[in-house]
């Protein structure tokens, strides 16, 4: 069994939100900056399950570390 690629989509799946590009896109612009301080699994927006998901991953340096680390690039990047 061919296990699915994990990217911003199947994470936002996994975290229980609309996943198409243009619903990530909307979720990053309002949630958007996330201050230096505050690390992407501790932003108030998440509720106790995502916020745990998304702890877990980093901290174990699991399958979704990365894609994780991708979506706090981009709620904390600052645009030009």
């Amino acid at each position: 069994m061919e296990l699915p690629n994990k990217d911003l989509g199947t994470l936002f799946e996994q975290l229980g939100l609309p996943a198409e590009p243009a619903d990530i896109d909307a979720f990053i612009a309002q949630h958007y900056p996330l201050p230096d301080d505050v690390k992407v699994s501790e932003a108030p927006f998440w509720n106790a399950s995502q916020a745990a998901l998304l702890k877990e991953e980093i901290l174990e340096d699991a399958e979704w570390a990365p894609v994780v680390d991708e979506l706090n690039v981009r709620l904390h990047m600052n645009k030009p």
